[in-house]
């Protein structure tokens, strides 16, 4: 069976890299890319075809929203959100991201606050791996 190749765009280099040795544990996934924007990102889901992205939404150059409206357009692919903005009571942003074509949102884990990296992991883990099985159909641009 092969690996489920994700793309991580994300502007913190602090958080590419949590995010990418929780992904790695598993041996069913693999980082196949890392972008610190949009346009970034763009770029390598071009070229690497992956299986899933994962993306925050404030980013610079090209954010997140942006990001998910061209990546449907172009190049469909289940998109899970990552971000500070994705909390319980963003309901608007949660609304305009799904709307938008992403498939999932979570919160960014808190470890560096104390928060449990296990059940971070463990969630980030079944995310993606239930991501990789959904077809996702293209949403032209307005």
């Amino acid at each position: 069976m092969s690996k489920i190749k994700v793309l991580l765009v994300e502007d913190s280099p602090v958080a590419i890299n949590i995010y990418e040795k929780m992904l790695n544990s598993s041996r069913h996934i693999e980082v196949v890319g890392k972008a610190f924007n949009g346009k970034e990102g763009l770029d390598l889901a071009a070229q690497l075809h992956p299986d899933v992205i994962c993306t925050d939404l404030q980013m610079p150059e090209m954010d997140g929203l942006e990001f998910t409206k061209q990546i449907m357009a172009r190049y469909p692919t289940p998109i899970l959100v990552l971000s500070n903005t994705v909390q319980k009571s963003d309901a608007d942003t949660i609304y305009e991201v799904m709307k938008a074509g992403v498939v999932d949102v979570m919160a960014k884990p808190q470890t560096a606050l104390g928060g449990n990296s296990d059940s971070m992991q463990n969630e980030l883990i079944t995310k993606i791996r239930v991501l990789s099985t959904k077809k996702v159909s293209p949403i032209p641009l307005n």
